[in-house]
């Protein structure tokens, strides 16, 4: 008898369940706090490390999420946390985000990890290799094309610059490239005007007729919001600036705000005339946009603490929801406007500086918009916001033709391109693993021939899938789409690794058909080593211990236990999750060869060392992922391994020659716990090894020897 039977009775079976669940929990508890750790004051320590010139460090003058570093008053570099500017998810299904500092030309002058839940990095090859493939981005500019694990042209002039990549860890590299160059981009084109976003249309510098101003409204050139006596008593009841407007007539604007893109000539020159129209294009960088500001009636959209030089607080304009920022040119502090007499002028007319890297396209719909702020009373005061859309006529402008983004740029497009070897070599041996089940009758006998087919598919799965392609699925692939369910969900995460994705969906394909045996048999590397090291056992005469029955189906359980307590850690804390995780022993055994530190190798190897005694011991009973797959194998449509009506009564010899105890005394299969080795159909078929074959082929010898005895008697 095994030595625990009489131990393991339930009372004990629930004290530990009890001290697994606490124990999980402490740890939850432990990485919840050791993960909000991050400080914002910290920054400024790595920032001294990126600039160390600067005498001092602010916040981006227009209140964007990016840090300014100066030596006395001059920009010398920006700094920005990624995650305030792209949403990239890693392998884990979570952003990596990281503090990036570049200089005003453009150039990475340092970054720094600030938090991370890429588990190869975490519990697998350690943080080095990660601070080493980040420390490769220092120096360089972002208008660099950056190649992972590329190899230069030594025969023509290469200028694109090649990174080494990390090994087993291509996913996250390829994430960390895209978060650092994207992020780093969107902030260059909004301070750096050499990266500033070119836009997709070029000013007609030939379209020019002389206009006047009723030409300029009638052709849609100017961009007018007005506010009538009615809205303005509607939005703002009860101030002094709605009485007033009570006056004038319902219909009758109360107060309009003029804006006017002058980098056209037919607009430019109609308005300012020749003189200042040129005057303003050589005040103007290349690139920059101007408008003009006005406006008539009750409220002025400057405001007294409007200063020249700066943007008005009151007035505002934005393009698909994004602010585009302005800046008076002060154009009119030495010479008076000349404006033709048909133009409503006003003392509040100024020209606004529009910078390349604002993004600002002048053919795009611009919204502007008004905020009125009156005091009501001595105690209080309102606003109310107007907003009006425009666009400028398409005869301003001509399209300039530009690349159009290719499909072949998306990030997981780039890794499915480079593993195509890969996944053409692993869809051939899917082909070929659904083929062998659908024609198994035909190559079950003989027996020896089956069992060269069996094992040498194990070996690709091992070699291949396994140490190759490192397509070990794991507990922690169902992580993303845990946290799909508490956010919207991204397929994008399972993109970004072409093998464990086409096994994943060929895995739950072959749950629906026939169950969780498909993979636990034939496509789990683990799973291989496990059935290799009893190929081991037997070769080196060590009897394997059956398992009592009674204790087996208690056993049966810990591994839902332990997948309960991953998943509902995993909605607690993906970093903890991750941690407990490692009750996996995949990673040291197969993703990282036992490369790994000691106690981890240890693990692994004692895992392993318990199948000499016990068939497929973790597979069993402590295999997480095992115990999912069974969970969605219950929805198997077909019960297909070949059964006879001796089976069980009177005949156990498939029960007792199946290694992990799936054949109840019965003889019907329980195909939550059968991996499909195929082995009890081998024997089925084999007149040599099946009873009841064999005890019909005796007695069809014994009727024929009757009759040829009848036959020969005289």
């Amino acid at each position: 008898m095994w030595p625990c039977s009489r131990a393991l009775q339930p009372p004990l079976l629930r004290r530990l369940t009890a001290v697994w669940c606490a124990g999980l929990l402490l740890l939850v508890a432990q990485f919840t706090v050791a993960a909000s750790g991050v400080q914002e004051g910290r920054y400024d320590d790595a920032l001294r490390q990126f600039f160390p010139s600067a005498t001092r460090f602010a916040a981006e003058a227009e209140g964007r999420p990016i840090r300014v570093a100066y030596q006395l008053n001059e920009v010398i570099g920006y700094a920005l946390v990624s995650n305030d500017h792209v949403d990239l998810k890693g392998f884990s299904g979570e952003r990596i985000n990281l503090l990036i500092g570049m200089d005003t030309k453009g150039s990475l002058q340092g970054l720094q990890i600030l938090h991370h839940h890429e588990p190869i990095f975490l519990h697998g090859l350690g943080p080095e290799p990660l601070l080493q493939f980040v420390d490769q981005y220092r120096g360089h500019r972002l208008s660099e094309r950056i190649i992972i694990d590329g190899k230069a042209d030594s025969s023509a002039s290469d200028s694109n610059v090649y990174f080494d990549g990390i090994t087993k860890a291509t996913v996250s590299v390829m994430v960390i490239n895209d978060t650092i160059i994207s992020a780093a981009r969107e902030v260059a084109r909004q301070v750096i005007a050499d990266f500033a976003q070119v836009a997709a249309v070029r000013i007609r510098q030939d379209n020019f007729t002389p206009m006047g101003w009723p030409q300029l409204l009638e052709q849609g050139l100017v961009q007018r919001l007005i506010i009538s006596p009615r809205q303005l008593q509607q939005a703002l009841p009860g101030t002094d600036l709605a009485s007033e407007s009570s006056t004038a007539g319902s219909d009758e604007a109360v107060l309009t705000l003029y804006l006017l893109y002058l980098n056209p000539p037919l607009v430019g020159r109609n308005f300012l005339g020749d003189s200042d129209y040129q005057r303003l294009l050589q005040k103007l960088e290349p690139g920059e946009h101007a408008i003009a500001l006005f406006s008539t009636g009750l409220y002025d959209y400057l405001g007294e603490e409007f200063r020249p030089g700066t943007a008005p607080a009151r007035v505002s304009l934005s393009q698909q929801s994004l602010p585009i920022g302005i800046r008076d040119l002060n154009f009119f502090h030495i010479t008076e406007p000349r404006l033709s007499s048909d133009v409503p002028f006003s003392d509040n007319l100024r020209l606004f500086r529009i910078r390349p890297q604002a993004g600002f396209n002048p053919s795009a719909p611009t919204q502007l918009t008004l905020t009125i702020n009156v005091r009501k009373n001595h105690l209080s005061s309102v606003s109310a916001t107007f907003s009006d859309t425009h666009s400028l006529p398409a005869t301003l402008f001509e399209v300039v033709e530009q690349a159009r983004s290719s499909w072949r740029d998306k990030p997981w497009i780039k890794l499915w391109m480079g593993r195509l070897p890969e996944i053409a070599i692993l869809l051939a041996g899917l082909a070929l693993l659904t083929l062998l089940f659908i024609r198994q009758q035909a190559l079950i006998t003989p027996a020896p021939r089956f069992f060269r087919i069996r094992h040498g598919f194990l070996a690709f799965t091992l070699l291949f899938i396994g140490f190759h392609a490192q397509g070990q699925l794991s507990v922690v692939n169902i992580y993303p789409l845990l946290l799909a369910l508490q956010k919207d969900f991204d397929l994008s995460v399972y993109l970004l690794d072409p093998v464990i994705l086409i096994l994943w969906l060929y895995v739950l394909v072959t749950l629906l058909l026939w169950g969780r045996g498909l993979f636990c048999g034939w496509l789990c590397p683990f799973g291989v080593m496990q059935e290799w090291t009893a190929l081991l056992a037997q070769r080196l005469r060590i009897r394997q211990w059956r398992i009592p029955e009674r204790l087996h189906q208690r056993l049966l359980w810990v591994k839902y236990l332990l997948l309960a307590g991953l998943l509902g850690t995993a909605l607690v804390s993906i970093t903890a999750a991750e941690k407990a995780a490692e009750v996996e022993p995949f990673k040291t055994a197969v993703t990282l060869g036992f490369v790994r530190e000691w106690p981890f190798v240890v693990y692994a190897l004692l895992l392993l060392g318990a199948g000499l005694f016990v068939h497929k011991f973790y597979c069993r009973y402590l295999c997480p992922l095992g115990a999912f797959l069974a969970l969605a194998g219950k929805l198997h449509r077909f019960e297909w391994l070949q059964r006879r009506s001796e089976c069980g009564s009177p005949c156990q010899l498939c029960r007792r020659r199946c290694g992990i105890q799936a054949i109840a005394p019965g003889g019907d299969i329980d195909y939550n716990e059968c991996i499909q080795c195929l082995e009890c159909v081998v024997i089925l078929e084999d007149a040599n090894q099946c009873a009841p074959q064999r005890s019909a082929t005796k007695r069809a010898q014994s009727a024929n020897q009757v009759k040829t005895a009848e036959y020969v008697q005289p």
